[in-house]
């Protein structure tokens, strides 16, 4: 899936969102430059694996939280976490590094990725990537999560306070 199937899957759910489209941004240092409106909406996404690269985690945090690698590992629990590499970020959400997004899970086919949510999202509104990092789009955290569920793949609500 892409950009245009994004909107196009929002659109056919029903789903409300908002759509600002910038210049490639690959952190949120850059999306703090940009200056769009609701920035503290914006979520970041990890892609980690663990160490016998058997498992896989899409982590989605409040933009500016720092993730403790061996304290996530603990709770979600997994064995020790680290950052996975760009071609199994490719092989398994057909993302490149910097478009990492929640709703890249809707290119995992095996279904074989964990979605762990930072808890302090749920009945907010978010920002994330529509798998591009050249627009930002803004809608509700639970619709999100719903896509994630209906698509089959595991989630994890997880404290990261």
């Amino acid at each position: 899936m892409d950009k245009q199937g994004v909107y196009t899957l929002l659109d056919q759910a029903h789903i409300p969102y908002e759509v600002y489209e910038h210049p490639p941004v690959y952190t949120i240092e850059d999306l703090d430059a940009l200056d769009l409106p609701q920035t503290e909406q914006i979520v970041k996404n990890l892609f980690l694996r663990d160490d016998k690269k058997k498992n896989f985690y899409l982590v989605s945090v409040p933009g500016h939280r720092s993730v403790n690698l061996k304290a996530l590992a603990e709770r979600i629990p997994s064995r020790k976490l680290s950052f996975a590499s760009e071609a199994d970020l490719w092989e398994r959400l057909w993302l490149e590094k910097g478009h990492v997004t929640p709703l890249g899970i809707l290119n995992d086919e095996q279904k074989e990725v964990t979605v762990v949510f930072d808890r302090a999202l749920r009945g907010r509104q978010i920002g994330i990537h529509p798998m591009e990092n050249t627009a930002t789009i803004f809608l509700a955290c639970e619709d999100v999560l719903g896509l994630v569920e209906e698509h089959g793949n595991p989630i994890v609500l997880c404290d990261f306070s």
